[in-house]
């Protein structure tokens, strides 16, 4: 049996197994190996409990393209609804299919219950506290328009959400990497999340900072913001697009930085976190990094599967 390896957090990954991934999705990228189905006559499950168009469609698409077949369960097709544990859930799947992508919006203790069998392997499609296979197709994306992480400087605008966690945790594993969080107040990144970026960062030479202001913004290569309403959450403050409203990504914001690319993981919410103008524009990789979601499946599918060429 292939080895099969979980991936619930950027964590779980090391150093050689990050590049892996992300190399491997910018090969696929490339057209490189378009056709090879390295997933043949394996079984993947795809369980969603909340909506999604880009992470079902790139992880569905990329196991039928290297070979897979699809087993697809919405929020109310297992007995979990009806009690069962997710332990017994996980022990009845492992034994009938080889991965399972799994958005649950919810705790990552609950994924990490799904792994605690060792013959499916499981990967986080998104949780409530980190979304690490975005921060994935982040860094393919980067590596297609820049040819290297290395050094790059971000500026993250918005809310310290599931994508800014899996982006902070990714990009303070690489040298010289320079990462500027602005975030409002009450809604940064996790300070967990902060400590184990600063943890990393401090091995690899990378800079982390999180400010919550969106004045004197830093000169950069990439701008992202995410949609601030996040899948399955809701905000505390009454009027939090008020509190909100400076962390829009605008052409002033974007001129602050000359030459810079603007990204998001979509869907996108124009007039909110960033003008239309802005998306639309020749600066914005947002739907080339959308693509480059599917490509970045297909790898880690392969990693998760064992299945990844030699």
């Amino acid at each position: 049996m292939a080895n099969r390896r979980h991936l619930i957090s950027i964590d779980d990954l090391t150093d050689a197994d990050l590049r892996e991934i992300v190399t491997r999705g910018a090969e696929f990228a490339a057209g490189d190996a378009e056709d090879a189905r390295f997933l043949a006559d394996l079984v993947v499950g795809v369980l969603f409990r909340k909506t999604s168009t880009r992470t079902r469609t790139a992880f569905s698409a990329g196991a039928l393209r290297l070979g897979a077949r699809l087993i697809t369960y919405g929020p109310g097709d297992l007995q979990e609804n009806t009690g069962e544990t997710v332990e017994d859930t996980a022990a009845v799947l492992s034994r009938m299919i080889d991965v399972l992508v799994a958005r649950t919006a919810g705790p990552e203790a609950e994924l990490r219950a799904y792994a605690q069998q060792h013959r499916m392997a499981v990967v986080n499609a998104m949780s409530a506290a980190e979304h690490p296979t975005q921060a994935l197709a982040d860094l393919t994306t980067v590596v297609r328009h820049f040819g290297q992480v290395e050094g790059l400087r971000v500026l993250y605008l918005g809310e310290g959400n599931n994508t800014a966690a899996a982006l902070t945790l990714a990009l303070s594993r690489y040298a010289d990497t320079e990462l500027y969080l602005r975030t409002p107040p009450g809604y940064g990144v996790h300070p967990n999340v902060l400590d184990r970026a600063q943890a990393s960062a401090k091995r690899s030479g990378a800079f982390v900072e999180q400010r919550h202001d969106s004045t004197d913004l830093p000169s950069v290569d990439v701008v992202y913001t995410t949609r601030w309403q996040t899948t399955g959450t809701t905000k505390p403050t009454p009027d939090w697009r008020t509190v909100f409203t400076p962390y829009r990504v605008d052409e002033a914001v974007m001129a602050s930085s000359p030459g810079a690319v603007f990204m998001h993981d979509l869907p996108a919410h124009r007039g909110e976190e960033v003008t239309a103008a802005v998306l639309d524009s020749p600066a914005s990789i947002a739907f080339t990094q959308a693509e480059n979601k599917y490509h970045s499946a297909r790898a880690v599918l392969e990693w998760c599967a064992g299945s990844a060429p030699v």
